[in-house]
């Protein structure tokens, strides 16, 4: 990876202009971060950043929630329009 501090702030754009109502999986956003393949640096980011980042918006590649907040972010996405059953997003 090159250097920390580009990688966080390429990913928190990235997820700082997605819509409201939209998804995008750790891979896809490590992708358009520019950062293929960096799926989990991504969740560690997303766990330790203090930052308000959108971070509900983040699923799984198989579009299940992220536990331990699997509930709080269904919760979130619903409230955006997000079709969540069974503790998974269902992409149109």
């Amino acid at each position: 990876m090159r250097n920390t501090a580009d990688f966080e702030e390429a990913v928190l754009e990235v997820l700082g202009g997605l819509p409201e109502g939209e998804v995008i999986s750790y891979g896809e956003l490590a992708a358009a971060a520019g950062y293929r393949g960096a799926a989990r640096a991504v969740g560690n980011l997303l766990r330790a950043t203090a930052e308000p980042a959108p971070w509900w918006r983040v699923i799984r590649a198989d579009g299940r929630l992220v536990a331990p907040d699997a509930r709080r972010q269904a919760e979130k996405l619903r409230a955006e329009g997000v079709a969540v059953e069974e503790g998974r997003v269902v992409r149109r």
